[in-house]
């Protein structure tokens, strides 16, 4: 079935032709973004049973952005009816201020309008079992059961907290030349199963997610015997002797990489402002051959997918790296108009009241022709990575700092059955790319977590890849 239109929208969009027809009067560039948005999240553990609406994601609201010739300047607001209207014009008249200041060596006149080409678009995506029509009865049901199937496996096992959540999504985006509407839902869940180790505790933590609703759960219960088993192994695993190994990353590991690793460093915005190394590497080899990378929301369905981003630029499939080759970043509008680029349907919001950023959506390396039995066989001495669990990166100075929570030893092209945890993954990110020497069959992507530019600003995005043998230095 099909996500339903908003009414919301529905009955605002009379209101905002005419808004924007009357500031097109008087700006060079006038558009509005409308969004109806609302999440609602699952949890069931020790702590108790919880279930509410997520306030960061559920919102209605409306965002303008003009031009004057000099600047774009962007008012939000939450009151629309017709008397609205004239006030509305004269606040944005008030309060119009430069989103930012001029990029360092350009000038007023090169300081150009965003294009408007013609576009007309309304698009809803699928799903089997919403979330509304399942309950949440059912869905709390649904979490407690495969929480209790997880305790009951071993008496070791102290908690397995499990949780479900769900955005709906309703945005129309008016301009004079444009009329977009689309509909989306995005489920996720994910388990994390606890056992004690000495004073400590220690966890397997797992994912799912759809460009769907509910049926997500199924394939989380899926996930339920591999975090089990490997949560229980964790109780006896080793530290980490600090090195250079050859490892093996799982499709996890890798969208963990893909993330950290590059994708942030070739957010376009960072380019405007120097901050980001990729700059001074368009059209040099900073991977190895075998590594083809994309970022879109046109490219692969899940919760990094979408139909045009929240400037109104339709989605894309940028291929970033191609055969080892930096060929282009992802951006926003406001960033390709300064750096003389074509927008790539990166610019997101966190809400209508945030500014757009240069965003990553479905992010990942392109499959190989390897097998995970063959990569692991050509191992003398290394580690098979998995269960990644946090990651942060430095696109000025190409830096990378991930924590992963399963390496599993091998030797000699096989796997010993020692375990290794916490494990950091450090480096510098050409030097990794580079040492990429195998790249499997096997693909994955998942969109389970939430991404932040720097601490805030949160949106939704999915990672992933083949498994990739590479040299990596861990601690």
């Amino acid at each position: 079935m099909q996500v339903q239109r908003s009414a919301f929208l529905r009955d605002a969009k009379p209101l905002l032709q005419e808004l924007i027809g009357r500031l097109s009067e008087k700006y060079g560039y006038a558009s509005v973004l409308a969004a109806d948005t609302r999440s609602k999240a699952y949890r069931v553990g020790n702590t108790g049973v919880n279930v509410g609406e997520d306030e960061l994601f559920t919102r209605r609201g409306f965002v303008l952005k003009v031009y004057d010739g000099r600047s774009y300047g962007e008012y939000s607001f939450t009151h629309l009816d017709e008397a609205a209207i004239p006030a509305i014009e004269a606040e944005v008249a008030e309060r119009l201020m430069p989103l930012e200041g001029l990029p360092e060596g350009l000038t007023l006149s090169e300081y150009g309008q965003i294009p408007d080409e013609p576009a007309v678009l309304l698009k809803s995506t699928e799903y089997a079992v919403h979330p509304d029509q399942r309950g949440d009865e059912a869905i709390l049901s649904a979490l407690t059961a495969i929480r209790d199937d997880a305790r009951g496996r071993d008496e070791r096992i102290i908690d397995c907290t499990i949780r479900f959540e769900f955005q709906e999504i309703h945005k129309l985006f008016l301009s004079p030349h444009r009329d977009l509407e689309q509909n989306l839902l995005w489920s996720d869940g994910a388990l994390d199963v606890m056992c004690p180790k000495g004073d400590d505790i220690v966890s397997y933590y797992d994912s799912a997610s759809v460009l769907g609703g509910a049926e997500v759960l199924d394939t989380l219960r899926g996930k339920l015997d591999n975090a089990v088993k490997s949560a229980l192994e964790l109780i006896d695993s080793e530290s980490m002797v600090p090195g250079e190994y050859e490892c093996v990353c799982t499709p996890a590991v890798t969208g963990m990489i893909v993330h950290e690793a590059f994708g942030h460093g070739v957010e376009m915005d960072m380019f405007v402002k120097d901050r980001a190394q990729a700059k001074r590497f368009m059209g040099q080899y900073v991977a190895s051959p075998l590594v083809t990378m994309h970022d879109g929301a046109a490219v692969k369905q899940d919760t990094g997918s979408y139909f045009f981003d929240d400037e109104g630029v339709l989605s894309h499939d940028t291929v970033i790296i191609e055969k080892g080759i930096l060929k282009r970043g992802i951006s926003d509008a406001q960033s390709a108009m300064h750096l003389g680029t074509e927008p790539t349907g990166n610019g997101r919001r966190e809400s209508f009241e945030r500014k757009a950023y240069t965003r990553m959506t479905n992010t990942y390396f392109e499959p190989g022709t390897d097998t995970l039995g063959d990569m692991i066989a050509s191992v003398k001495d290394g580690f098979l990575l998995d269960n990644p669990s946090s990651g942060m990166e430095d696109p000025k100075n190409w830096g990378i700092q991930c924590m992963v929570n399963v390496a599993r030893e091998i030797k000699n092209g096989k796997l010993t059955g020692r375990i290794f945890s916490p494990t950091v993954l450090t480096g510098y990110v050409p030097d990794l790319l580079k040492s990429i020497t195998m790249v499997s069959k096997d693909f994955d992507l998942e969109g389970g977590g939430m991404c932040g530019k720097g601490w805030k600003e949160w949106v939704k995005v999915s990672d992933g890849g083949p498994c990739i043998k590479a040299r990596i230095r861990l601690g």
